[in-house]
């Protein structure tokens, strides 16, 4: 990780449209991109993995399983491990409060995700496309 790293939990919509892109200029892309450079420390925890495996593995995506590994291993790697921080907030999904909980875990990090409506109103519940403005803001 870079010394002036962002921390962040990367919800699975995020990942997988990163894996879907045709092109690196997508926001998803980039902030996929910025995971692998350092520039986010990504926060997450064995739910957020088995999350990960288990929707890039669905046959609809058709990615390949080596693909898939290779992104979970580099998780592990270089990823933090983050305990929940419990949080009393309304989700329409209970399957979304993990990423907002990981994402609490450690302070001045984001959540990024592809629907902000899904998890409270929050500072740190941003879009791709604002995770990378951050970035390119930092990079100046």
């Amino acid at each position: 990780m870079k010394e002036n790293s962002i921390y962040a939990v990367i919800d699975t919509n995020v990942i997988v449209s990163a894996f879907l892109a045709k092109s690196t200029a997508s926001s998803p892309a980039k902030v996929f991109f910025a995971l692998y450079e350092g520039t986010i420390g990504l926060l997450y925890n064995d739910e957020i993995l088995e999350e990960y495996i288990n929707v890039l593995s669905r046959k609809k995506f058709n990615f390949a399983q080596e693909d898939i590994m290779n992104f979970i291993s580099f998780v592990k790697e270089f990823g933090l491990d983050s305990e929940r921080i419990s949080s009393n907030e309304y989700f329409p999904d209970p399957k979304d409060v993990v990423f907002y909980e990981v994402a609490l875990s450690r302070e001045s990090s984001f959540l990024v995700t592809g629907n902000i409506r899904h998890f409270p109103t929050s500072p740190i519940v941003i879009s791709p496309a604002e995770m990378v403005a951050l970035i390119e803001r930092l990079e100046r």
